[in-house]
């Protein structure tokens, strides 16, 4: 497609840059008819996400509430139905918003993605696939055509909370996902992702590695959620401040994680 291409599918936020004129392709691509990345299917190592799946087919599928269940509570929360019905998860990752919801389920689920280009085929961690604000890892020649979410191990909870302007389906000013294995009460793994606090949706890693080996106690969650804002980069925009985000951030990774444990236990 070159340099002077746009792909477009869902459209819900390509049409919206091209009013703005934030982009100017010469041509666009639709590939919406594409049906052969329009699936959601078990595979033995992991469940596989076509990157023309919609928000609203993610949001009802019994295997992404069985295996990915934060992924669909996030897809059930990106805008009205009418996006929901328009929207695809790849689009929603390819134009690499700070505040795309899926971002930070697929990031606390250790997804993988697919990209399909001229040159072949490759398989990257999703960590490495967001570069900047509106940019990412995709090159002129590909697409990202799959979505490749791990199954987690027992004893595994998950959490996904946003905060929006008017309510849960307005673009997140913070979102928060989170994914904890415990062992006896010790924590053994945990993933806390973010969303609109940075660049790019990232990682808590100085947080994730306080609490690992240690009993998730209310005190202990708490001082996670502190050292989690050593790690974030929030901005001022329209709609809220870079210390309202802050705030905001606190109290998600709290009660992110708080709801993950939660889950183990019912």
């Amino acid at each position: 497609m070159g340099e002077a291409g746009k792909v477009i599918a869902g459209g819900t936020e390509v049409v919206i840059y091209l009013k703005t004129r934030r982009i100017s392709p010469k041509y666009l691509i639709d590939i919406s008819d594409l049906k052969e990345l329009e699936y959601i299917k078990e595979n033995e190592e992991f469940l596989s996400v076509g990157s023309l799946s919609t928000h609203s087919t993610i949001e009802k599928s019994p295997l992404i509430k069985k295996r990915a269940h934060i992924l669909g509570d996030s897809a059930s929360q990106i805008g009205t139905i009418q996006i929901r019905n328009m929207g695809t998860i790849g689009g929603n990752l390819a134009n690499a918003s700070p505040a795309a919801d899926t971002a930070t389920p697929l990031l606390a689920l250790g997804a993988s993605l697919e990209l399909m280009g001229t040159s072949g085929k490759r398989v990257v961690p999703i960590e490495t696939f967001f570069i900047h604000v509106n940019k990412t890892i995709l090159q002129s020649n590909e697409l990202l055509t799959e979505i490749q979410i791990p199954y987690p191990p027992p004893n595994t909870g998950a959490a996904f909370m946003k905060i929006g302007r008017r309510a849960a389906h307005d673009l997140s000013i913070v979102n928060v996902a989170t994914t904890v294995t415990v062992t006896e009460d010790v924590c053994k793994n945990i993933c806390i992702a973010l969303g609109s606090v940075a660049p790019t949706p990232i990682r808590a890693k100085k947080a994730e590695a306080f609490l690992k080996e240690k009993t998730l106690e209310k005190a202990t969650i708490k001082k996670a959620s502190e050292i989690a804002l050593e790690e974030i980069q929030p901005i001022s925009d329209v709609r809220a401040s870079a210390n309202y985000r802050k705030e905001v951030s606190k109290v998600l990774v709290r009660m992110t994680i708080q709801k993950a444990i939660d889950e183990i236990e019912r």
